[in-house]
C-alpha cells in the first residue's frame, strides 16, 4: 500500500526529495520542512504526483 511520492519546494518549485507514504493512513497531501539546496535553507516542501 506504500506509494512513492515526490516533494517539491514551495519557494523555488524545485523537486528535491522522493519519499514513500501509506495512502490508507495519510490520504491527503503531505507537507514537511526540508532543506532545499537551491534556496540554501529549510523551506516547506509539498507533495506532488
Amino acid at each position: 500500500m506504500r506509494e512513492i511520492i515526490t516533494l517539491e519546494c514551495t519557494v523555488c518549485k524545485n523537486r528535491n526529495y522522493t519519499q514513500t507514504k501509506n495512502k490508507k493512513i495519510h490520504p491527503d497531501r503531505m507537507e514537511t520542512s526540508k532543506f532545499c539546496r537551491t534556496c540554501r535553507k529549510h523551506t516547506p516542501h509539498k507533495e506532488i504526483k
